[in-house]
Parts: C-alpha cells; structure tokens; sequence
C-alpha cells in the first residue's frame, strides 16, 4: 500500500500535467484517509482555484490554516481568492501575514501591491513591487505590475521601462506585451500602440473565438464581404463601428456581428450592409477584421481620427415620440448612468452611486431622466424622495430606444460605459466622469476627447473621490444657467 507521501506525489504529477480533476481525485483520497495533512488541503485548493471553484478552493485553504496557521502559501492563495470574491480587506491582512511569516516572498509582496493599488495606495503598492523585485529580480509579473502602478500615477515613460524590464526577461509574455500597447496608446503614441494591441489576441481573457477566414490587411477589397467583429465591449463597438465607411470606401461590403442590444442601432452606420448577432451563423464573407484591429489598418493618429458625428441615427419616429413625453422644453434635461458591467475587472473604479448625483438633481431647472438598464437599478429605491428623477430604465429594449431618447436630451452624464459612447456617437453632449486611473481611450491631462467632438472629461483629482466630480459638474450647470 502507497503511503501518504507517495500518493501525495502521484497528485503532483498530475498538477504538472494539467491533470486537475485527477489531481483533485488523489488529494480527496488523502485527506479521506487522513483529514489532517495540511499539504493536501493546501493543493486541493490550488486545484479548486485553477478551475475557478472558489468557494472550494477558499474552503479547503481555511482547513489547511486552522491545521498550520502560519501556512505562508495557503496565506497568499487564500488572499487571491478571497479577491476575486470582493473581500479586500481580510485579502489585504492574510498577505501581510504570508510576508511576516515569510519576509522573502516575493509573490506575496507583489500581490499585496496588487491589493494596495487596487485600493489607490499606490506608494505603498510601489514599494512592495520593489521589495518583490529585491527578493526575485526576475521576478517578470513584479516589473510589470510596477508598470502598472506607474501608468497608473501617471508615470507612463516609467511605466514603459517597467514594462520593457519584464519582456526582457519573458519575452512572449502577452499581458505585458498588451500592457505596454495601453501605455503607448494613452501616451497619444498610436503608430507602437496598435502594432503592440495585436497580443491581446494571445491573451486567454481578450482574445476572440477563431473566425473561418483570412483576417483583413487593410488591402483594396475590391467587392469582397468583409465580416467586422465587435469582439469586446458594447461601448468598444459603439466606438469603433465609425470605420465602417473607411472600409466600404476600401471596397467592403460591410457585415457587422455584435451583441443582440446593438443590432439595430449599429445597422444605421453609414458603409454597413448588414448586422447580425453575435453567436449566428455567418452569413458567406471573404475576409474579417476585429473592430480594434481597425484604428492599426487604417494607421490612426490622433490627427486623423475619424470624428465626424453624429455616425448613428436613431428611428425618427421613436424620436419624435419621445420629445413630447420628457417633458418641458425650458428644463434642463440630462440622461444619466451610474453602472457599469461588474463583470468587467476594474467597474468598482469606474462606477459610482447613484446617490452621488444629489448636487446636479438639485440644481434649479434640470431634470434627471435615468438611462440605467439591468444592474444598477436597485440603487433608485436608495434615493426615493431624496431628490427628483425620472427613470426610463424599464422603456429601453435595446441602444435604439436609448439613443432615440437620448438624441432628445441636452446632456448625458455617465461613468466609462457604452451609454457615454452612445451618446458620442449621436454627437449629443456627455459628460464623462473618469476615475484616478482611467482607460488608455481617453489619454492623459485633458478634459476633451478626439474620439468625440461633444465629449469633456471630468476627472478623479483623488483616487476614489467621486463627491469632487459631481460637486465640479454641478458648479458648471450652475455657471450656464
């Protein structure tokens, strides 16, 4: 009969291979013969949380630590996990533990910076990427994620070399390859940017389902169907559908696959011959392009951006029926959104309350029309009777209900989602309020955007502060009254 270290190395085995769900069989046998081996909790966590069973893998590393409480490793994992799940705080302290009783992990110190940035603690975060690089100078992930801290900051020279130092050492590495492109882009630096987006098609979490035909090199099409994938986002396809005319210009006839609440609205597009939904069967093209390839192909700078608005058109006569039920033409109506996707990894950066938008609701004169679709809507019932608004959310079926309503509106005020996209499409006033660290589309230390002429930014002077933005936006109202 095998002991427990032999089996325990059998599981191993399968760990290197890949082998999880036999992993996880051998180290259950273990623990059934044996509930008190710290180890096999400690990896049938691992395994657990390499297949995304969480609360699993959060269950099994608690058992490891109340059998050896000062299980650095378990500490560290236990953290990661405990992350993913939104639970910050205890994440933080169980780090700061795996580094008391290990003061050379590296890891460790590199996912607390992680847990710090992720809170605005950006100092501190950058010195524990420098403790983890002291102890593992080759450390890849740590030099990227000083990288990230640095862009963050504002630092984006910096946070390039950061970014460089890491390919050095792991040069196909394509996070960081992709890391690197959001800098060079935010940088205003396109002609690296794009070239350098390509990796994201290597990336597990960014890269699109393979499509059955040669992908576009932005040739002469010469009659061709060309199929254009909006594989990200609904906001991403609401701003990059603008090179649907380029292409037909090229020769294309446009077929465009997005998500089911974009279709009719995206069909509007000036070159586009056709929609369909994402997930259909394709009808017959020739060649397809993925709407970020597109900026690349056609070798976009900040100087030649295709900004003509509006390039969407709502139904006329959703329009018409809307302008006589939003009620007074001398009010002052705004559309406002407040959520974004939770799913998306950085959303509780980007989002903020509701409640947050009591100082532009009280202003004398304007109205609030809420454009809030799907998750966020709960918030309505916190700020009942606290000040008046109007909620359109459960009248909107899809973007073409929205823009309908929206193109009736004097200003949208939204974070970083597709309603702010939207809106700039249909060359309708928005107001975009942008966290501390905001995404590469909207650059750095400007408060307007090339994408979208009718489009100014309001942003974080201070991690977090969304009470300053609202407090500032309401004080411009109150000068254009």
């Amino acid at each position: 009969m095998a002991t427990i270290p032999e089996v325990m190395a059998i599981g191993w085995g399968y760990v290197q291979a890949g082998e999880w769900s036999r992993a996880e069989e051998v180290y259950r046998q273990v623990l059934a013969a044996n509930p008190c081996v710290a180890q096999a909790w400690y990896l049938l966590g691992a395994v657990s949380q390499t297949r995304g069973k969480l609360d699993e893998a959060v269950a099994s590393y608690r058992q490891a630590l109340r059998l050896v409480p000062d299980f650095a490793e378990v500490c560290n994992n236990l953290a990661l996990a405990l992350q993913q799940q939104g639970q910050r705080a205890e994440a933080m302290a169980l780090l700061r533990r795996a580094i008391q009783v290990k003061p050379d992990y590296a890891d460790a110190y590199s996912n607390l910076g992680n847990a710090l940035q992720d809170q605005g603690e950006l100092d501190e975060a950058i010195a524990c990427y420098l403790r983890a690089i002291h102890h593992q100078p080759d450390f890849a992930d740590a030099h990227s994620n000083l990288g990230h801290a640095l862009r963050a900051r504002g630092q984006f020279a910096e946070a390039v070399a950061c970014y460089d130092h890491a390919l050095r050492l792991r040069p196909d590495h394509p996070e960081v390859h992709l890391s690197r492109a959001l800098a060079w882009l935010q940088m205003g630096d396109f002609a690296r940017g794009w070239a350098e987006h390509e990796w994201r098609l290597k990336c597990p979490k960014t890269a699109p389902p393979p499509i059955p035909r040669p992908a576009w090199d932005g040739s002469p099409l010469d009659g061709r169907a060309i199929l254009l994938y909006a594989e990200h986002g609904l906001g991403d396809a609401l701003q990059f559908v603008r090179y649907a005319p380029l292409v037909q210009e090229r020769g294309g006839r446009v077929i465009v696959a997005c998500r089911r609440p974009l279709v009719r609205l995206l069909a509007t597009c000036r070159g586009v011959e056709q929609v369909i939904t994402e997930g259909e069967t394709l009808t017959e093209f020739d060649v397809y392009a993925l709407f970020m390839a597109l900026p690349g192909l056609f070798r976009t700078t900040l100087a030649n951006i295709p900004a003509q608005v509006p390039y969407l058109t709502p139904d006329p006569a959703a329009v018409a029926g809307w302008r006589g039920a939003l009620g007074p033409a001398a009010e002052c109506k705004i559309g406002i959104a407040w959520q974004g996707n939770p799913e998306f990894g950085r959303d509780h950066h980007r989002s903020f309350r509701l409640a947050q938008l009591e100082p532009l609701a009280r202003l004398e004169g304007v109205r609030l029309y809420s454009l809030q679709v799907g998750v966020g809507r709960d918030q309505l019932a916190e700020v009942a009777g606290r000040f008046p608004m109007t909620d359109l959310g459960d009248r909107l079926v899809d973007f073409m209900d929205t823009a309908a309503v929206v193109t009736n509106l004097d200003l949208v005020i939204a974070p970083d989602t597709a309603v702010a996209h939207l809106a700039g499409a249909l060359g309708v006033p928005v107001w975009l309020a942008l966290p501390f660290a905001c995404d590469w589309r909207w650059l750095a230390d400007r408060d307007d955007s090339p994408w979208y002429p009718t489009m100014r930014l309001f942003r974080q002077e201070r991690w977090g502060d969304w009470d300053e933005v609202f407090q500032r936006m309401a004080g411009e109202l109150r000068r254009r009254q």
